[in-house]
């Protein structure tokens, strides 16, 4: 099992702490900070998904005028484990 605490920047969490089993498939997601609601939902729906995958899904989502989102840091946050 692999634990990551990954420290965003530019989005309204603070952080995303992530697991992932020995083949990369993510386990735990969860984002402190940020809509509740967006991130919770985000969170859920990655449990069980190959984290390359997320990478690929998640990678360039901006929110509004800023350049990057929640989902976008967590795909950096994965892309630093893989």
């Amino acid at each position: 099992m692999k634990q990551l605490t990954y420290q965003t920047h530019g989005t309204c969490s603070q952080e995303i702490i992530i697991e992932l089993d020995d083949n990369n498939i993510i386990q735990h997601v969860e984002f402190i900070g940020g809509c509740a609601g967006n991130t919770q939902g985000l969170s859920k729906l990655l449990v069980g998904m190959k984290a390359e995958d997320a990478v690929q899904r998640l990678s360039g989502i901006t929110c509004g005028w800023k350049p990057t989102s929640c989902p976008d840091q967590l795909a950096k946050a994965l892309k630093t484990v893989l």
